[in-house]
């Protein structure tokens, strides 16, 4: 990515900011993605809560991995829909043909992605809390930056491996066989972090745990801008 002067880093602030609008518009118009994700999601903690709810008590440190378990195959899915609807309505090309910054693009719809996540969650560690157990009040802001940075890094390898793949004909397929692998640190320092909000002194190790997804964020949205546009355009 190359460097920004004042001029150029307010075009893409602007182009960011219109691609935002376009996403957010259109799914509130239709509420597709939204609703079928909030579905899914709440769909899987209601079937693991069947298995690992015994008696109104839950396994210990379940409800995290349950929590992660969710975040991850319902942002998986909103990534596959959200590209999808790009990839039908040719749009994603018409902005590559675009005289604007390739990485103005991908920050774009990493941005719309996490709107719609982040609201998903809104709904779903209300209902793992309820189901499980799982003390969310005991840190709210450690929990809160848990699964706002475990989204992003999440969310950001997911955002250019969905766009590199949405000519695919096996893009619903590849994109988990991809994704999994190279955010299994993610997802595994959000369920060691959540896990030990639950802990008396468990604060520390969750400071430790968010640090190091701050760390996985950090290396993953700079690879993805870096290479944002050598993947879109081969």
């Amino acid at each position: 990515m190359r460097p920004q002067d004042p001029g150029s880093l307010a075009q893409l602030v602007r182009v960011v900011g219109l691609i935002v609008r376009k996403d957010l518009t259109i799914e509130m118009r239709s509420r597709e993605i939204l609703f079928t994700t909030a579905f899914f999601a709440m769909s899987c903690v209601l079937v693991f809560a069947f298995g690992f709810v015994k008696d109104g008590q839950a396994i210990d440190d379940v409800a995290a991995a349950i929590l992660w378990i969710a975040i991850a195959f319902s942002g998986t899915l909103a990534l596959g829909r959200t590209f999808e609807r790009e990839r039908t309505n040719e749009t994603l090309q018409a902005l590559m043909l675009a005289p604007s910054d390739r990485p103005a693009i991908y920050l774009g719809k990493l941005i719309g992605v996490l709107v719609l996540l982040f609201v998903v969650e809104a709904l779903l560690v209300p209902l793992v809390s309820l189901l499980f157990q799982m003390p969310v009040f005991n840190h709210p802001w450690l929990l809160l930056g848990l699964i706002a940075f475990g989204t992003l890094g999440f969310a950001s390898v997911g955002t250019l491996f969905a766009a590199m793949l949405v000519r695919a004909r096996s893009r619903d397929v590849l994109l988990p066989v991809l994704l999994y692998p190279i955010t299994i640190p993610v997802i595994i320092a959000g369920v060691k972090g959540t896990a030990a909000l639950a802990q008396p002194g468990g604060d520390v190790s969750a400071r430790a745990w968010m640090a190091m997804l701050v760390f996985f964020d950090a290396v993953f949205v700079t690879l993805a801008l870096w290479t944002f546009e050598a993947v879109m355009t081969e």
